[in-house]
C-alpha cells in the first residue's frame, strides 16, 4: 500500500521552500514523484549532446548541469529525510547549489548519464518514501538552520523537480 504524505503545514519548512511546496498538486506524493521520472526522461532524453549545452543566458546553468543539479538536491533533500525520519536531531548543514555544479564539470559528461543519474537517485528517494513509516511523516529536525519535516522535504523534492521542469520548458524552450 503507497502511503499517504499529507501537505506539510507552512512551519514545517523554511520559507524559501514555499515556492517549491506551493508546485505540488493535490494527488499523492508517491504518484507525483514516479510520474516524473518519465517526465524528467522524456524532457532530456532526446537532446543532443550540442543542445543539452545550451544556456538560456550567459553565466545560467548549461541543460546538463540542471541534469546534475537535480541529482544532487535530491540527494542532499533524501539524505535529510533519512535523518530527520530516523530520529536524528543533529543539525543539517546546508548546501550551496551553485558550489555543487561549478565543482561538478556536468558539461563534460555524457547527457544520457546524468539523466540515468538522476533517475537512479530518484529510485533510491521513491524506495525511501514507500517505506518510512507514517509515524515519521510529520517528525521534525534541523537543516540549514530551520526546522524541516520529513513530509515537507518529499513535498520539496517533487516542487524542486517541478520548479526546474518548468525553467526547462520555458527559458531553454524544451519541449
Amino acid at each position: 500500500m503507497t502511503p499517504t504524505f499529507t501537505r506539510p503545514a507552512e512551519g514545517e519548512y523554511a520559507p524559501f521552500y514555499a515556492g517549491y511546496v506551493a508546485r505540488v498538486g493535490d494527488g499523492e506524493l508517491i504518484e507525483q514523484m514516479e510520474a516524473q521520472v518519465e517526465e524528467v526522461s522524456r524532457l532530456l532524453r532526446g537532446l543532443s549532446e550540442d543542445a543539452a549545452m545550451a544556456r538560456y543566458e550567459p553565466g545560467k546553468w548549461s541543460v546538463k548541469e540542471v541534469a546534475g543539479h537535480l541529482a544532487d538536491a535530491e540527494r542532499v533533500m533524501s539524505y535529510r529525510a533519512l535523518r530527520v525520519a530516523r530520529g536524528d536531531q543533529t543539525p543539517l548543514a546546508g548546501f550551496d547549489e551553485n558550489a555543487f555544479v561549478a565543482g561538478a564539470d556536468f558539461d563534460a559528461r555524457p547527457l544520457a548519464s546524468l539523466v540515468a543519474e538522476w533517475e537512479a537517485v530518484r529510485r533510491s528517494t521513491l524506495a525511501l518514501f514507500r517505506n518510512l513509516p507514517p509515524e515519521t511523516h510529520a517528525r521534525t529536525g534541523n537543516a540549514n538552520g530551520k526546522p524541516v519535516s520529513v513530509r515537507a522535504l518529499g513535498f520539496i523534492i517533487v516542487g524542486h523537480v517541478a520548479h526546474h521542469l518548468e525553467i526547462l520548458r520555458t527559458r531553454y524552450g524544451l519541449r
